[in-house]
């Protein structure tokens, strides 16, 4: 059977940057269904050769490495575009005639709404008015792929959540996280649950805490709009930190399939301890970047966060007791995303003590997602020839050097070749939503109260408020930087 992939909102710059390079890539590689018709939307009027020309300039400048023009020409007759207005049900029909001239049998229909989230209600709506979303035996599949955000609160998550399982069940949906297709955040589970080194001490009684970091060095940019009314608490941490310390925290699944996973971050977000409002001030940093308010498009006296630091508590049998520091940032002294595991000290530092050092080391572990990809573990060594003198020294994995240059692929593609065949793991359920925006409207709920943290001053290209350095220091510990071991501080 056929497959119609139609992109909602096909002009903008998500199609051109990351959907079409990533449907693509998979062509290239053969992955994709044997017949498959692309099929863009949108209001700009543009002509199949067009859009094929347009598309073309955006692999060529996006990814040339990967453009082969035999390649490409083979891959554009499949390509194709539909002027239309999101909010005409009769350009909904013309639609559907377009992919029957296409196709005049049975075809699988995948919808992406690759639109700004105020018109994602609308779309939904109109593909169910125009009965393009009702599966049968004779019809195909009908799946509907849905961009972050997802809501900007929990209650417009419900109501979305509402809105889509009025048209179609919770299988057909997949709401997209590009971070969970990052070849090194799914390493996060094979590093986990493939090596038996690493389950049996995952626990409270061997890690003292874990510490997880998505810096950015650029400001807000041409997102100045969206993010003013957004801030980093939702940007950020409602899908992206949150994704990883569900990966990090979760137990093992019993089969590695979408449910199973999804089932075992949800007990991750339950058991996610609430910060009251009054410990608002204790357990969470905000901050804004110096030169923001001057930012075209931003409110004069806006307390919009760039900068977010939490100390949260996972209340369950495996991390009862351990802090997970999770900060994001914009203007940073870098662009860092990674996770950082910090083992407890042994029970005595003999070596350490013998050569009259008075910090104690510690192992670690620094998973890197980007951009230096890969894995280091820091463990002590005896220095030769200098009697008990130790240093710390890493285990490094780098994708590139074991891989190949060019082994790791866009998150899109991963995702929307999944998409396509079906496999929900990688996106987020709608529990998971919910839970997840509980989470951040209750911390955004301190924020509001007499008890909220100020909003910190910082300057650009440092690692934020010194406000963050005391979150983490009341107890002795520092933030981690670089994958390395290095010590990060404003």
């Amino acid at each position: 059977m056929s497959t119609a992939f139609v992109i909602f909102g096909a002009s903008g710059d998500l199609t051109a940057r990351k959907l079409i390079p990533a449907l693509y890539n998979n062509f290239r590689k053969k992955r994709l269904p044997e017949t498959v018709h692309i099929i863009g939307f949108s209001r700009s009027k543009f002509s199949d050769e067009m859009f094929r020309e347009k598309m073309k300039s955006a692999i060529t400048a996006y990814d040339p490495d990967q453009y082969d023009n035999d390649v490409w020409k083979e891959f554009a007759q499949s390509l194709h575009y539909q002027t239309g207005d999101i909010e005409d049900i009769d350009h909904y029909h013309a639609l559907a005639q377009r992919i029957s001239q296409l196709e005049n049998h049975p075809v699988n229909l995948l919808f992406y709404l690759a639109t700004i989230p105020e018109l994602y209600s609308k779309i939904i709506g109109r593909l169910h008015e125009a009965s393009m979303t009702v599966e049968s035996g004779q019809s195909g599949f009908r799946r509907i792929v849905i961009e972050k955000p997802f809501g900007k609160d929990l209650a417009s998550a419900i109501a979305l959540n509402n809105e889509l399982h009025s048209v179609v069940s919770e299988r057909q949906i997949y709401r997209i996280d590009h971070y969970l297709g990052k070849e090194t955040v799914q390493n996060v589970l094979v590093l986990r649950f493939g090596n038996a080194i690493f389950e049996p001490i995952w626990n409270r009684n061997y890690i003292d805490h874990v510490q997880i970091t998505v810096a950015e060095s650029v400001g807000v940019e041409h997102r100045t709009g969206f993010y003013d009314q957004t801030g980093t608490l939702r940007d950020m941490f409602q899908n992206h930190l949150l994704q990883l310390l569900m990966l990090v925290a979760k137990e093992t699944p019993v089969v590695f399939e979408a449910e199973a996973l999804h089932n075992e971050k949800v007990k991750v977000l339950r058991a996610i301890r609430e910060i009251p409002s009054e410990y608002s001030s204790r357990y969470t940093v905000r901050g804004q970047y110096e030169g923001y308010l001057s930012e075209a498009g931003v409110f004069p006296n806006s307390q919009t966060e760039t900068y977010t630091a939490i100390q949260l508590y996972i209340d369950n049998w495996r991390w009862q007791g351990v802090p997970f520091y999770l900060r994001s940032g914009k203007q940073m002294k870098e662009k860092s995303s990674e996770i950082t595991i910090q083992f407890r000290r042994p029970p005595t530092q003999i070596f350490d003590i013998a050569a009259g050092k008075t910090e104690l080391f510690t192992n670690r572990l620094s998973i890197c997602i980007q951009p230096d990809e890969g894995i280091h573990l820091c463990f002590v060594a005896k220095v030769p020839d200098q009697g008990l003198q130790t240093r710390p020294v890493d285990m490094d994995f780098h994708y590139r050097d074991s891989f190949g240059s060019h082994a790791i692929p866009e998150a899109y593609e991963r995702l929307l070749l999944d998409a396509l065949n079906g496999d929900a793991s990688l996106f987020a359920r709608s529990d998971v939503i919910e839970l997840s925006w509980k989470i951040i409207d209750s911390i955004r709920s301190g924020w509001k109260s007499e008890f909220a943290p100020p909003l910190l001053r910082y300057q650009p290209g440092s690692w934020g408020p010194d406000a963050a350095n005391i979150l983490i220091g009341r107890e002795g510990r520092w933030w981690i930087q670089d994958c390395k071991g290095h010590h990060s501080s404003v």
